[in-house]
């Protein structure tokens, strides 16, 4: 029996930091960014979970400090990093909050990427799609509902 999907609409403001149990593998660049069996969630009303990957599941030597930094009301700062393989770069492709807000604690030093710059990303086998729009970095599969933020068929949600 298929398990229930979620539904973005009932995902809680401000966000909640869930732990998933998700198999994920991420490539960029044709390298495996990351590989882990477990990450940390974020879901936030409209919006596609966004993941969190531990720093052992990433390849840290693929990733270069990137200018700038962005202010989230929730989780606080976030520093980030460029993807580069040889002489081809992913530029801000992945995020992370080295201190976060207290109820994101949890979040301090893992990492979250946008799907739509990566080769593919995948939770238990299934090609995960990006959260529409560009700004966002959630992961759409088909265990979440929509409709997402940033889709430009409803865009009351923009």
């Amino acid at each position: 029996m298929a398990s229930p999907r979620e539904r973005a609409c009932d995902y809680p403001r401000p966000p909640a930091l869930v732990s998933g149990s998700q198999r994920v593998l991420v490539t960029a660049l044709g390298e495996v960014l990351a590989e882990c069996s477990g990450c940390l969630r974020v879901l936030e009303t409209f919006h596609p979970p966004t993941v969190y990957l531990p720093p052992e599941a990433m390849r840290l030597d693929l990733l270069q400090p990137a200018a700038g930094r962005s202010f989230c009301e929730w989780k606080g700062v976030a520093s980030y990093y460029d993807v580069v393989v040889g002489e081809r770069r992913l530029p801000r492709a992945v995020w992370t909050y080295p201190e976060p807000t207290q109820p994101f604690a949890a979040l301090a030093g893992w990492f979250a990427l946008y799907p739509a710059l990566m080769d593919g990303c995948w939770l238990d086998g299934e090609r995960v799609q990006p959260q529409p729009g560009g700004f966002y970095g959630g992961w759409i599969t088909d265990a979440v509902e929509g409709p997402f933020k940033g889709d430009p068929a409803h865009p009351e949600l923009i």
